[in-house]
């Protein structure tokens, strides 16, 4: 088995916010606090600006920032590809959060460390997916090996506008892109 990674399909998203709600329940996150997020983003399709959804997390990057920038070793790669975080021996000294090109690390309000998405690790440890794929009614979401994701739905990594160069950390993640949107333009949240 290879990199552990998400799949995202634009096309079948419907905004509705049921992967963040069911993330943020399953990790009994405070208001303010996500591991999960859905944005109305903009595109441009042939210099027309375009509105799409987008739910983003922790892409478990091959090159994470938040583990190189991570002065304890709490944010780390397990195993199967996946960053997590070591609730142990973090100081909450925000590095994490603050390095994180995505912005996909939370604060604790409860525990004063950093928190992210670990693709739960405990429901896949139980032959499970994890929570935000299983609430998607589209499937819109999901999760496995990069590589075999790639083969089903394309090797579109990370090439959307709203988001850094993939070159940057190498996202463990599959976007299918809206189907007629150019990349060229700006986007807004």
């Amino acid at each position: 088995m290879g990199r552990m990674g998400f799949y995202f399909n634009m096309n079948t998203c419907l905004g509705c916010g049921a992967c963040q709600v069911a993330c943020k329940d399953k990790n009994g996150l405070q208001p303010g606090e996500f591991f999960r997020r859905v944005d109305t983003v903009v595109l441009m399709d042939h210099g027309v600006p375009t509105y799409h959804h987008y739910s983003g997390a922790c892409n478990h990057c091959e090159n994470p920032i938040c583990v190189d920038t991570c002065t304890t070793g709490a944010m780390h790669k397990a195993p199967d590809g996946t960053v997590v975080h070591d609730d142990g021996i973090c100081i909450g000294c925000g590095t994490c959060l603050w390095n994180c090109p995505y912005g996909s690390i939370s604060f604790s309000k409860v525990n004063g460390m950093g928190q992210k998405c670990d693709a739960c690790a405990d429901l896949r440890a139980e032959g499970k997916e994890p929570a935000c794929v299983t609430a998607c009614p589209t499937h819109s979401l999901q999760f496995g090996d990069l590589d075999e994701l790639q083969r089903e739905f394309g090797t579109t990594l990370n090439a959307i506008s709203i988001l850094p160069d993939a070159d940057l950390t190498k996202p463990s993640l599959t976007i299918k892109l809206p189907k007629s949107t150019t990349q060229g333009g700006n986007a807004h949240e």
